[in-house]
């Protein structure tokens, strides 16, 4: 496969450790992310804050900086900070690889990435590792002791396990205190309708979810010659298959699957996104984010 200019994944499969990925990623994205589109102008003076690279000069205190040579930003009752809860799939289907990595290490440079970006526009950032259920979870916080719990979690994870995210988004939707964005990082393979009462679940609550579904290519093109033995995920059993007996019928199967979440992301006004592991991940992030910036610059929801 040839791959799209950006960060070779093989590449990200050589370092020694996910802050190493995390900041290599991110220098291939942006500097910094987005703040929330909730910040306001209120007369109502609550605070100060470190500046942060992209904030409105006009909201500088020059009297503190005068003073004492500190850039901070005037924050106000109304300003709220962006929360990102990141979940990421830990169950068995994530497991696959048909290259030196696999879905489960891609789901989570990709975590490690966008937790680095969050926490460096001094925002908040949580992580949720779930498969049928939540299996290791670190509560919103914010700083760069958040973001090594966050990278420590994902580097000690490994998948395992049968995998139900309807009911895990359902659950999990009423606990949450903190309103915000929730990155779901998985390849969404369980019954549609489930997931999808799930994502209501997490809108009436007050949260964005934003789907990052994570195939590999050969999920997506079944290019496969020779007979198969394929052990299934989860419980499944085993199966000798003629892949090219199946190519077409399989391929209608997965596009239904993905036209139906992505149609279902559109209803509720939702992010949705494939990404494969085969494709540079900081390319696969920068267009997403690019075009959710826009977004907010011209108004629209984000």
């Amino acid at each position: 496969m040839t791959q799209k200019q950006g960060l070779d994944p093989r590449v990200l499969d050589r370092l020694a450790s996910l802050s190493l990925v995390a900041r290599s990623v991110v220098e291939g994205v942006m500097a910094g992310v987005h703040r929330s589109p909730h910040i306001g102008s209120s007369a109502e003076f609550a605070q100060h804050r470190e500046y942060v690279p992209g904030d409105e000069p006009r909201r500088v205190d020059w009297k503190v900086f005068g003073k004492s040579d500190r850039l901070v930003v005037k924050q106000f009752l109304e300003e709220e900070n962006l929360v990102c809860h990141l979940f990421v799939d830990g169950s068995e289907s994530m497991a696959y690889g048909s290259q030196d990595w696999n879905k489960f290490d891609y789901a989570r440079w990709c975590a490690a990435a966008l937790a680095h970006l969050v926490l460096q526009a001094r925002d908040t950032a949580g992580l949720i590792v779930f498969d049928k259920d939540w299996r290791a979870k670190v509560r919103p916080g914010n700083g760069a002791l958040q973001l090594k719990d966050i990278l420590t979690t994902l580097e000690q994870a490994d998948p395992g396990g049968p995998t139900d995210i309807g009911s895990v988004l359902e659950w999990v939707a009423p606990k949450l205190k903190k309103k915000g964005i929730i990155v779901i990082l998985s390849d969404f393979f369980d019954e549609p309708e489930r997931i999808i009462s799930g994502l209501r679940r997490l809108v009436h609550a007050g949260h964005e979810p934003v789907l990052l579904q994570i195939v590999d290519p050969r999920e997506i093109d079944f290019e496969f010659d020779s007979q198969l033995k394929l052990e299934g995920l989860e419980q499944s059993g085993m199966q000798k298959v003629d892949p090219r007996a199946i190519r077409g019928a399989y391929r209608e199967e997965f596009e239904a699957h993905t036209r139906a979440l992505s149609k279902a992301a559109a209803s509720l006004g939702l992010d949705y996104v494939r990404l494969s592991t085969g494709e540079p991940i900081d390319a696969g992030l920068m267009a997403y984010l690019a075009g959710r910036m826009a977004r907010v610059r011209s108004g629209r929801r984000i």
